[in-house]
């Protein structure tokens, strides 16, 4: 269970970080949809793990290698933005959330269920 300040601390995160993503370094990632869906932060605030959604890409693993590969540089953006709330700035690692996909693969194996009909009882036996 995450403290309050961890829950404060990730909050903010996750909202510094889709600024981020959105507005300062679109470019680095071919103008990609980014969304940070959430933010999970060590008791310590050392390390993020950070879950992204993607839109407007086709190969979305390659996405996540090049966020990655460029974490460096994000986490430089995140340190200019959080340098008077927090005293170190957390290593982030960055994972994919697929919720949303595994949302659509539920919803469509829900969909072709074939559920007969409960059979009707009498309710003069009882």
């Amino acid at each position: 269970m995450e403290s309050k300040r961890q829950q404060k601390v990730s909050r903010q995160l996750q909202k510094d970080l889709s600024e981020i993503f959105q507005r300062e370094v679109p470019h680095l990632f071919n103008g990609a949809f980014i969304t940070v869906t959430s933010v999970r932060i060590s008791p310590d605030l050392s390390v993020a793990r950070v879950y992204l959604s993607f839109l407007a890409t086709k190969n979305k693993q390659v996405l996540l290698e090049s966020i990655q590969e460029k974490g460096k540089i994000i986490r430089q953006h995140l340190g200019e933005r959080v340098r008077h709330q927090l005293r170190i700035v957390p290593d982030l690692s960055f994972f994919m959330d697929d919720t949303a996909e595994y949302a659509d693969k539920m919803d469509k194996l829900f969909a072709g269920l074939d559920i007969p009909p409960a059979p009707e009882e009498d309710e003069d036996e009882e």
